[in-house]
């Protein structure tokens, strides 16, 4: 047990849970703030745990049984007390002062009890109070570890980070899983209207404008002139899937380097980042990842997260396909190389590498117009999939095709992407880069079953509450 010292001060100190927890001290004045999470009641006094949301560790305080009315399960209060130590050595706060902030009715309306755990679909279904879920509450702290982490990470390996357009003309992907984007008002668009045949939707920016599906494109112009860049931002898929994996807007991390030369080289850059963020996480959130998994009898800390070490392997989509169809009793669906690697498949190639594992060396028709050629094979690109257990593909990536004449027999719309021809035109360098889904990658550390709990407000075919 830590040693604390004594002290007894004449003024209160302003603190958030998380900081009153950490003083060594007893006898120490603290104010502070939070919601009540859970009521005993013993002879004399009445012992309650706040939290503010600063950790995820609980507060216990001590106050008087005259106090009932204003300690209740939920209510948000204000306390002044003195530090102290529990029978078992932990601190706690015995009350001088205390004040009912907002009072939380149990009358059947607020959706949570204490000393109860919730199905994630059941707490899904009250966005505007997930943060009093203990384990939300934690997820949310891992995001913005997550956050916070990457970002340093790229500033200090010389990435710019730059904010690409979520209104955008273009369709990355060439999917056709785009929103279109329009006004609502048709008193603003009969007042732009210039002729009776021009549609509604081609009135605003002269064309049609779709919400973003990456941010790739505009990326790699500005890579043309910084070299290393990033963006992190939201995304939109119009896919109809509820999967587990999948939402309607997401966020991704998009990275694009200049003077790249090789495929190897993308794949290091994404390796490097990977393993270094993964263990920094580790360092500062792994208190966050046991309390999401506190239900799970079988989730161990250390095995979760035994792959970070290990190298990850590469294999071609040949070699890919081979392993698949070795085993191809194993799948619910025959495979078909013509389809590609289902989820399914992908699934089954993680567990075989027992970790993280790349598929390069795709078909060509398989993947986006903007992946390079191989020069011995042009019906192969030089692209990879990141492929991560439980979750499947986590990001995608490849060398931007760099030679104009074959560039511009593959783009999808010339016109509208002429711009992106000029780069080859113009003192034009071979890029490489890649997107990385954010949730995805949140959803595989912290070992959460639904992208939609990984994300504060989720958005997928028939929901977009709030």
């Amino acid at each position: 047990m830590i040693k604390l010292k004594t002290i007894f001060s004449r003024n209160y100190c302003t603190s958030s849970i998380k900081e009153v927890l950490t003083l060594n001290t007893i006898g120490q004045k603290v104010k502070t703030k939070g919601w009540v999470k859970n009521v005993r009641s013993m002879k004399e006094h009445l012992f309650a745990d706040i939290n503010d949301g600063s950790t995820g560790e609980n507060l216990q305080i001590v106050c008087s049984k005259s106090d009932k009315e204003r300690v209740g399960f939920g209510s948000s209060i204000e306390i002044k007390g003195v530090t102290g130590l529990t029978p078992k050595g932990k601190l706690e706060v015995i009350t001088e002062e205390l004040k009912l902030i907002g009072k939380c009715p149990l009358d059947g309306k607020y959706p949570y009890v204490a000393r109860q755990t919730f199905a994630p679909e059941y707490i899904r279904e009250n966005l505007h109070f997930r943060s009093r879920v203990s384990s939300f509450n934690a997820m949310i702290r891992c995001r913005h570890h997550l956050t916070n982490i990457i970002n340093n990470y790229l500033y200090n390996n010389g990435f710019i980070q730059v904010n690409t357009p979520i209104i955008t003309g273009n369709d990355c992907e060439g999917a056709g899983e785009i929103f279109m984007v329009k006004p609502e008002s048709e008193d603003l668009l009969k007042s732009m209207k210039r002729n009776e045949n021009e549609k509604s939707e081609d009135i605003f920016f002269d064309h049609k404008v779709f919400l973003t599906v990456s941010g790739q494109l505009h990326l790699e112009s500005m890579a043309h002139g910084l070299s290393k860049v990033y963006t992190f931002g939201p995304t939109f898929r119009a896919e109809n899937s509820k999967s587990p994996i999948h939402l309607s807007e997401f966020y991704m991390l998009e990275l694009e380097q200049s003077f790249v030369t090789t495929l190897d080289d993308v794949i290091d850059t994404l390796t490097k980042m990977f393993k270094t963020v993964t263990n920094e996480f580790l360092e500062k959130s792994s208190n966050e990842v046991v309390i999401i998994n506190k239900s799970n009898k079988e989730f161990k800390l250390e095995s979760h997260f035994d792959w970070v070490e290990k190298e990850f392997p590469v294999m071609t989509f040949q070699e890919a396909f081979s392993l698949i169809d070795k085993n191809k009793d194993k799948f619910t669906k025959p495979p078909n190389i013509l389809a590609g690697i289902s989820k399914e498949q992908e699934h089954f190639l993680a567990d075989y590498c027992q970790g993280p594992c790349f598929v390069i060396d795709w078909p060509k028709d398989q993947k986006s117009f903007y992946m390079r050629q191989k020069k011995e094979n042009p019906e192969i690109v030089e692209a990879f999939d990141f492929i991560v257990p439980r979750i499947g593909e986590v990001a995608g990536g490849s060398v931007r095709e760099d030679e104009f004449e074959t560039l511009r027999a593959k783009i999808p719309n010339e016109e509208a992407l002429n711009w992106y021809l000029d780069l080859r035109k113009y003192g034009g360098v071979t890029t490489g880069g890649f997107g990385l889904g954010f949730e995805r990658y949140l959803q595989f550390l912290t070992n959460i079953t639904s992208i939609k709990d990984v994300i504060p407000f989720p958005r997928w075919p028939h929901n977009c509450s709030m």
